[in-house]
C-alpha cells in the first residue's frame, strides 16, 4: 500500500456553484416575480454559505433582504428546503428555540430551496436560493422558479441526467 493510499485525503474537491449559473437562477426568478406581480428579494448563496448574488427587485421589501439572504443561507447549511422546520421551531416542537441559532441567522419560513447537482453519481448541495417579500407560497413558487432553471441547465449540459431539488 503506497502512502497516499495509507492516509486519508487532506483536501476534497467541492462542486461549487458558479456566478453564471446564479445570475441565470436570480433571472429565472426574477420572470416568475413580475409573471405573478410581488417584487422580490433573491439571494443565491454558494456552499460556504456566502451571498454569491443578490437581485432587489423595485418594490421589494426593504425588511426581506436579510430574510432572504438568510433563508438561502439556513437552506444550503441545512441541505433541506427552510419549509420543513416550521412545525418543529414552535413552543414545543422538536427543534424550539432552533431559529436563534448561527446569530439569528437560521429562518424556518418557507422561501428557501438548496440547489443540488448529480456530481459522480451522488447529489450535493451546490448552494442555495432565497426568495423573500410575499406569502411564503409565493416566496416558494419563485425560489423554485430559479431551481427549476438551474436543473433544467445543468440537465442540457450533463445529458439525461436529471435532479432530485429537494423542494
Amino acid at each position: 500500500m503506497s502512502d497516499s493510499q495509507s492516509k486519508p485525503s487532506l483536501v476534497q474537491n467541492a462542486p461549487q456553484l458558479t456566478h453564471a449559473a446564479s445570475k441565470l437562477i436570480s433571472a429565472a426568478c426574477a420572470r416568475k416575480s413580475a409573471q405573478i406581480g410581488v417584487p422580490m428579494n433573491i439571494a443565491i448563496v454558494d456552499t460556504t454559505l456566502h451571498l454569491l448574488h443578490f437581485e432587489r427587485l423595485p418594490g421589494a421589501k426593504l425588511t426581506s433582504i436579510d430574510i432572504s439572504v438568510n433563508k438561502a443561507f439556513t437552506a444550503a447549511g441545512h441541505k433541506a428546503p427552510t419549509s420543513v422546520y416550521k412545525d418543529n421551531v414552535w413552543p414545543g416542537g422538536k427543534a424550539f428555540g432552533l431559529n436563534n441559532s448561527n446569530g439569528g441567522r437560521f429562518m424556518y419560513v418557507a422561501g428557501g430551496i438548496p440547489l443540488v447537482a448529480r456530481v459522480d453519481g451522488r447529489d450535493v448541495v451546490v448552494g442555495a436560493v432565497g426568495c423573500s417579500t410575499g406569502t411564503p407560497d409565493q416566496d416558494v413558487e419563485v425560489a423554485s422558479a430559479g431551481v427549476e432553471a438551474f436543473e433544467r441547465a445543468w440537465g442540457e449540459q450533463h445529458g439525461d441526467e436529471k435532479l432530485k431539488a429537494k423542494l
